[in-house]
């Protein structure tokens, strides 16, 4: 691959991370959410979203396509990239190292979290609170989605530090030591809103 090649595929690999990708995640657990309100709650929540006109185009162009591109991409950076913390422990190098990390993480967490939701609502079972209940009366599957959660929160936010910076917007350190508060505020508020929403269902 070309370093030109490769330059611009990591420009869109981060422009989707935040959009759709890092929108959509935010989204999605904002709908979550409606469970510490209750069954009928998420349950209206969900399928005011399941019903959106024109679902599965926007499902595989706004999300599915996005996201494989960003994860599978995201993955060959993950395995080619080179973790200096060891000869250079600074905040910056270990979140770079943390990034990857939780992005190989995530491909095996998405992949279950579609697995057990939109493929068996394929099959024919319904999405709802009660199918969201019955997962997490396994313990097991508690502490891997809050997991999951935690590493997308992440993920999102100090890709956001990192999308700017690609990008140019932030160029200074401190505009970068700003964004690096945004993110630290993002990361624990959707953490929040996550693992909340994760044991409504407990």
């Amino acid at each position: 691959m070309s370093r030109e090649s490769d330059f611009y595929l990591r420009r869109l690999h981060s422009l989707l991370g935040i959009i759709p990708v890092g929108l959509f995640l935010a989204q999605h657990l904002v709908i979550n959410h409606f469970a510490t309100r209750g069954a009928e709650a998420f349950n209206n929540a969900s399928n005011f979203m399941g019903n959106l006109p024109f679902v599965l185009f926007l499902e595989w162009f706004v999300i599915y396509i996005p996201l494989m591109f960003h994860a599978f991409y995201g993955v060959y950076i993950a395995f080619t990239a080179k973790n200096n913390v060891q000869r250079f422990g600074t905040f910056r190098n270990w979140m770079f190292m943390l990034q990857r990390i939780t992005g190989v993480f995530l491909v095996i967490f998405i992949a279950w979290h579609i697995y057990e939701t939109r493929i068996q609502k394929a099959l024919g079972a319904e999405v709802d609170y009660n199918m969201m209940a019955n997962i997490f009366e396994n313990p097991f599957m508690i502490a891997f989605y809050i997991a999951g959660v935690i590493a997308a929160t992440f993920h999102l936010a100090n890709g956001l530090w990192g999308f700017l910076v690609t990008w140019g917007i932030t160029q200074s350190p401190r505009s970068q030591k700003i964004v690096t508060y945004v993110s630290i505020a993002a990361f624990v508020i959707l953490s929040v809103i996550g693992v909340q929403a994760i044991l409504a269902f407990v």
